[in-house]
């Protein structure tokens, strides 16, 4: 069942990969290429609140999730970013970081903000093809594994 902060970021369209407790959505606003959105789906509003299970399914999302974007963007750095002010279910913005920028297909990723904080005021709008495009490619190198 998805929650509030998961139909805001796209679910079901965005969907990358799920674990026990976790859903892996890509964002559509992108401060960088393939980031993502990691929300909890257990009713917590709450870090603290989290059972133990998905604290311990935290690990198997953030291993998959820097596997596949180690492939995908080849990072530098990785940042979780736990912002609830808007959004109050349990979720990080996961923005892989890299000097200069990406590419996918024929759109450009900078990563504005690198070496600090990402930017995320000057994050690409994905139309539903780059959606669609980028989520199957980090899909399918999930189930890779």
């Amino acid at each position: 069942m998805a929650n509030p902060t998961m139909a805001k970021f796209g679910y079901p369209a965005s969907l990358v990969a799920e674990t026990a407790h976790w859903s892996v959505l890509l964002r559509p606003q992108a401060p960088t290429l393939g980031s993502l959105v990691l929300v909890c789906r257990e009713a917590a509003r709450s870090f603290a609140d989290l059972s133990p299970d998905a604290f311990a399914d935290l690990k198997l999302a953030v291993t998959g999730i820097e596997r596949v974007l180690r492939e995908f963007v080849a990072f530098e750095r990785i940042n979780y970013l736990m912002l609830m002010m808007v959004d109050p279910d349990v979720h990080f913005h996961v923005i892989p970081r890299y000097a200069g920028e990406r590419r996918h297909g024929e759109t450009r990723f900078p990563d504005a903000g690198w070496p600090g904080p990402p930017a995320l005021g000057e994050a690409v709008a994905l139309g539903e093809a780059d959606v669609g495009a980028i989520r199957d490619r980090l899909a399918a190198l999930w189930n890779a594994a």
